[in-house]
């Protein structure tokens, strides 16, 4: 058994951008750089280190593993050993599997050295504890609502939202269990009053004690290999190929969504290799295609292409917050209201991939954007 020692490092407000993975370790950047440059040369230069030093890691830690992580010769292309690239996918997928409670755990720390550093006597904004379904815009808002990159901007005007992912019916119970003051979920805009969604989300649900609050439209499709070279343009094509799929857990809005889209194309599960293959993100969805765990996967756009891989669209969706109508006045959620409204937001929204800003910021009923809920 190999064992592991964890570290972080703590950076000012004007911050560096975030790395490409939520925890780093040297050996990994190191390989990361080679698998993507081609040399130790370009690797060396990527990471601002020399080519001698890099070097002399890559022949260190090849002693102490005991392994060849590196297929060299003078003249040629580096590339990485077998060992090495599976030492690469395996630490990329367990991080992707974890990168939900990575988040969570960056928060807590974010917010109580702010506490204690940030305590001259200045206010220091709002929290605000959210459960959600598991999203990178959720992930970019919580740094723009903190005021990450934004040093002009008022303490007092910053929000530290607590994001807590979850599957979006656990959010949503969270909600109506007071562990949490908003809660986000997402629903095709377009189910019918009959559809899964309907039927998960109406009991959680209730008039005259929830608002919605608008948030993003998002695209939803098949994860696949670069270049796509199964073809895949469907759950059918899935079905009809056996192609290994990965899934998401029960209580998650994917899983809905994929229960949906089967049960509109007549297929059930037991027709999808792999429909019990379960991953925590879209992030360890797209990870487990890249690592070649799995052929394809329901998940984001923006996922596929932060691993430079194939993208299917099947569906848009509705992301959307809600909370209790009685929270709707607190300064913590008037100051979520306003972030999302900032043009500047908006303006980040639209620019990732797959996400389009939608009623962001608006309070609304909820038969105003959820077209499944009952008209009175």
């Amino acid at each position: 058994m190999r064992h592991v020692e964890l570290t972080y490092t703590l950076r000012p407000d004007a911050a560096v951008p975030a790395p490409a993975a939520p925890l780093r370790n040297p050996m990994m950047d190191v390989l990361h750089a080679v698998h993507e440059r081609g040399s130790i040369s370009a690797a060396a230069r990527a990471l601002g280190l020399s080519y001698r030093h890099v070097w002399g890691l890559l022949r260190q830690w090849e002693s102490e593993l005991g392994r060849e992580l590196l297929v060299w010769e003078r003249g040629q292309a580096a590339v990485l050993s077998p060992v090495g690239q599976r030492l690469l996918m395996a630490e990329r997928l367990a991080q992707a599997r974890l990168g939900p409670q990575l988040a969570s755990l960056k928060a807590d720390l974010e917010r109580v050295f702010s506490q204690v550093l940030d305590s001259d006597g200045a206010a220091t904004g709002h929290e605000l504890v959210m459960y959600a379904s598991h999203d990178h815009a959720l992930t970019a808002l919580q740094d723009f609502a903190a005021g990450l990159g934004q040093p002009e901007r008022p303490r007092a005007s910053r929000l530290h939202l607590d994001l807590r992912f979850c599957g979006s019916v656990d959010a949503i119970r969270a909600l109506n269990e007071g562990r949490c003051t908003v809660a986000g979920f997402h629903t095709q805009p377009f189910a019918g009053a009959l559809s899964h969604s309907a039927r998960t989300y109406r009991p959680l649900l209730r008039l005259g004690t929830h608002k919605i609050i608008g948030f993003a439209r998002r695209t939803q499709g098949l994860i696949v290999a670069p270049g796509n070279p199964l073809r895949l343009r469907g759950l059918d094509d899935v079905a009809r190929l056996q192609a290994r799929y990965v899934n998401r857990a029960r209580g998650t809005g994917t899983r809905l969504l994929i229960d949906e889209l089967l049960t509109q194309q007549g297929l059930d599960p037991i027709d999808i290799n792999g429909y019990e293959h379960i991953e925590a993100s879209h992030a360890a969805v797209a990870q487990a295609v890249a690592a070649g765990a799995a052929d394809a996967g329901l998940g984001t756009a923006y996922a596929a292409q932060q691993l430079g891989l194939g993208f299917v669209p099947l569906t848009d969706e509705r992301y959307l917050i809600v909370c209790l109508k009685t929270a709707l006045t607190s300064p913590a959620v008037q100051a979520l209201i306003r972030a999302l409204r900032e043009p500047a937001w908006q303006s980040t929204l639209n620019s990732m991939p797959g996400y389009a800003a939608d009623h962001c910021g608006d309070v609304a009923a909820m038969k105003r954007l959820l077209t499944w809920w009952p008209r009175e």
